[in-house]
Formats: C-alpha cells, structure tokens, sequence
C-alpha cells in the first residue's frame, strides 16, 4: 500500500471514529460543547484528518481534492 493510500485508510478511520463518537446522542451543538469527551475526540479526529491532507497535498498537489485548505 503506498503512502498516499496509507493517509485516505486514515482519513476514512477518523470519519469512522466520529461518526461512532456522534451516533447514539442527540445531536445539537449545544449537546456537543458541553461533552467535552466527544468535543476532544471529535477535535482529534479532525487533526487526523488534515494532517493526512496536508501529507497528500504535499507527496502530489496535482490530485485534487476541493476545499482541502
């Protein structure tokens, strides 16, 4: 597996993971800024999640992948 799919296996593992975070409560901002669990880990994931674009971006900046800044 090259690097570049290495960072999408990552990025897709960080979606998986906040999804799961997000899918048993209810779903409103206020909900979410108070649980300060989820706000960290959801943060985290999203940290995954551009380093991994800032990874591919930067090994091949012919792919395009919009609104990736």
């Amino acid at each position: 597996m090259d690097k570049i799919q290495t960072w999408l296996y990552d990025i897709l593992n960080a979606i998986i993971e906040i999804e799961s975070f997000i899918e048993d409560t209810e779903r409103s901002f206020g909900r979410y800024q108070d649980d300060l669990r989820t706000r960290r880990a959801v943060e985290r994931n999203i940290e995954i999640i551009g380093e991994a674009l800032s990874k591919i971006l930067k090994l091949n900046s012919n792919i395009a992948i919009s609104n990736s800044r």
